[in-house]
């Protein structure tokens, strides 16, 4: 059973070869989707939505930047006439230590992380306000939930926390209009996000104190996208689905 048919989708942050993203654009088209892939690098997301196949586009945009969104909208909705599905995957990490923080670096991470949630978000209500049906999927991390222990200092934990509160701050406000807003929350997985140079086997390592005693992979992150994003998750929202492999457990 294909889950998304008929379903045109937005993933930001989608145009990193090993990335979350790019792991759930493949899987979405995999079941039906129209994919649209966003991220910062022009040819490497046009590149990565050659690869998703299913005649997926990818196209340049700047999460931060509220004109770039609308664009990006404007010109989804000109290829395929409706927007189902948003995924808000775009981020950024930066590991600090709390008194090192600057101004600038406060900035960078949050403008990334939950501006550009935000904005993206407001690019896209209006479409499904007009259609009565939508699914926004937001990725936060397992380090808002516990102030850290994955990647990125106390300026990321914070922005990603935000992105959860405006999870739930969308599901209720949108809920009227048959538009349902989750998170997933992802924990330790075998990305370059970090780009600490930490090999696949130290991030497994890391993970032996865990239950699964593993890191996780895009793909199963994409699988928690998936539901969140179909029908089968028709009455949740305000969720977050947590994929961790059970390092933590609420």
């Amino acid at each position: 059973m294909k889950l998304l048919d008929g379903k045109v989708v937005l993933i930001t942050g989608a145009g990193r070869a090993r990335g979350i993203g790019k792991a759930t654009a493949s899987l979405f088209v995999s079941h039906g989707a129209r994919v649209v892939l966003l991220d910062l690098d022009k040819a490497e997301v046009q590149q990565a939505a050659e690869e998703v196949g299913g005649g997926s586009i990818g196209l340049a945009c700047d999460v931060t930047s509220r004109a770039d969104c609308e664009a990006a909208v404007h010109r989804a909705l000109g290829w395929g006439q409706r927007i189902d599905v948003l995924v808000n995957n775009a981020g950024l990490t930066q590991k600090r230590p709390l008194a090192d923080i600057t101004d600038a670096d406060y900035q960078l991470i949050t403008d990334v992380v939950l501006r550009g949630t935000l904005q993206m978000s407001q690019a896209v209500i209006p479409t499904m306000r007009s259609q009565k049906y939508g699914s926004i999927v937001c990725v936060s991390s397992m380090s808002a939930q516990q102030g850290g222990g994955v990647f990125g200092g106390a300026h990321y934990c914070a922005a990603k926390a935000g992105v959860l509160g405006l999870t739930r701050a969308m599901a209720q406000e949108l809920g009227p209009d048959n538009i349902r807003a989750n998170a997933v929350s992802p924990g330790l997985i075998l990305t370059d996000f970090s780009r600490s140079g930490a090999t696949d086997e130290s991030k497994h390592e890391k993970a032996q104190a865990w239950p699964l005693r593993r890191a996780g992979n895009p793909s199963e992150v994409a699988g928690a996208c998936l539901f969140l994003a179909s029908d089968l998750s028709s009455f949740v929202t305000g969720s977050t689905l947590d994929v961790n492999g059970g390092a933590y457990m609420r």
